[in-house]
């Protein structure tokens, strides 16, 4: 599910600062796994970057690459973190899917990750 060899990452121009960069993609679709319906989200994504950043054209290309991928919204959201955090090892992350109401419910999922310290 979602293709992390889409994510390029470069490096961050200020290492010297803690700043948030965030992105929102209102156009998230992948394919329900139970139903096999198509099932659409707005992705929001908050990170402080560590020694790289995440190129945003090839952040669109990987949440593109869920369009026909078989996944429960926890799946999704959980992968897009664990690959983004393998991608380009922020210092936080913060990833939220807004899922459009199915069955007359709305389902947002969000996931927190923090590095750990080195010691």
């Amino acid at each position: 599910m979602g293709d992390s060899l889409l994510l390029k990452c470069v490096e961050n121009p200020e290492r010297e600062r803690a700043y948030t960069i965030e992105f929102e993609s209102s156009e998230f679709t992948a394919l329900y796994a139970v139903t096999g319906q198509p099932i659409f989200a707005t992705v929001s994504i908050s990170y402080v970057p560590g020694e790289m950043c995440v190129e945003q054209m090839s952040l669109k290309q990987y949440l593109g690459s869920f369009r026909e991928e078989k996944v429960f919204y926890e799946g999704a959201v959980n992968k897009i973190v664990d690959d983004f955090v393998r991608a380009c090892d922020p210092l936080s992350l913060d990833v939220t899917g807004d899922f459009t109401v199915r069955g007359g419910i709305e389902t947002r999922v969000s996931v927190a990750y923090e590095r750990e310290d080195e010691v």
